[in-house]
């Protein structure tokens, strides 16, 4: 095998499209997930490269430092793409110690277990750290975050988040570890948990049951189909230069309102409803916490260096993901 990569988080939403990709595409890749498997995390997703030869499934927690420490003695990866966390801004809310002990001393454990095997001049290791554009905080109507926004999280999630992404910095800086950042926007897809808002409002739709939207639904937010994300992953770890962060955009912003109602007419249509039957469903519910009014991202870094730009239109993508 070329590289031994561990992929942390590989069962989950987007580390399984990642995980995918990489095994399908980089069969002289060794794969490793490394996934605890909680609520979010399942290995339903991979049931098609599981016997692959290049892939391996190892359980287990990056809180663990030992666990961590062990797995990377025995593996000696040459990189690490890092997606493992916790991810529910309304979980954060109710238990932000959970998202302390995975998004920061997690994300520290990794990159102290890759300074104890990784020797300079580190030409073949990279420590690739998946982020969020939510450590930029709130964007008003106009404007869009490039990787130059000062970071501003709102939420004990992007907090976690922002956190560990300047431990990582720390890291490149202090001990020369190479890095690569990227904070992409909303992603979507199949094998999404059903708790984030379309897999939710699809799930409840089918079921005939409320579809709840957050105040008047005029939150805004930037949607990236995963595979689209999975393949930008892809160019930043061969092609991305050490130390930057990019950020990964879908170019697709859309009101909440606005995209349950286009939600609800694909829908109608897969279900074979007459038009306007899904959108009754729709229940307004009390406002979150400390919710951002609007995402956007400013993806002109990725694609002048890579070439990269989401190639999925929002209403195909949708389209998949329903038929998923």
């Amino acid at each position: 095998m070329k590289k031994t990569i561990i992929i942390t988080g590989g069962a989950g939403f987007i580390g399984s499209h990642v995980t995918r990709w990489f095994v399908i595409h980089y069969p002289d890749y060794k794969i490793i997930n490394l996934d605890c498997l909680t609520y979010a995390g399942n290995l339903e997703n991979l049931r098609d490269v599981e016997k692959m030869n290049n892939y391996l499934f190892i359980k287990g927690d990056i809180v663990d430092e030992g666990f961590v420490n062990r797995i990377f003695g025995e593996h000696n990866p040459d990189a690490v793409i890092h997606l493992a966390a916790e991810s529910h801004v309304d979980r954060s809310i109710m238990d932000p110690l959970a998202f302390l002990n995975t998004n920061v001393v997690g994300t520290v454990n990794l990159l102290n277990a890759c300074r104890a095997i990784w020797k300079e001049p580190f030409s073949s290791n990279l420590f690739f750290h998946v982020s969020t554009d939510e450590v930029y905080g709130s964007l008003g109507t106009s404007g869009y975050f490039t990787e130059q926004t000062a970071y501003d999280p709102r939420s004990p999630y992007s907090a976690s988040k922002a956190s560990s992404d300047h431990m990582v910095k720390a890291y490149y800086h202090t001990y020369n570890i190479p890095v690569i950042i990227s904070n992409c926007s909303n992603n979507y897809g199949p094998y999404q948990f059903p708790e984030k808002l379309i897999p939710l409002a699809i799930n409840n739709i089918k079921n005939e049951k409320p579809v709840p939207v957050y105040g008047k639904g005029e939150n805004i937010r930037d949607w990236l189909y995963v595979e689209d994300h999975a393949r930008a992953v892809d160019l930043l770890f061969h092609k991305g230069r050490s130390g930057e962060t990019y950020n990964i955009g879908g170019n697709n912003e859309w009101r909440n309102i606005d995209l349950i109602h286009l939600l609800c007419e694909i829908m109608d249509k897969e279900l074979n409803c007459l038009p306007g039957t899904s959108a009754k469903l729709i229940t307004f519910v009390k406002d979150r916490a400390g919710h951002d009014l609007r995402y956007a991202i400013d993806a002109s870094k990725i694609r002048h260096e890579l070439g990269w730009e989401p190639s999925v239109r929002f209403p195909d993508g949708l389209e998949k993901t329903v038929n998923w």
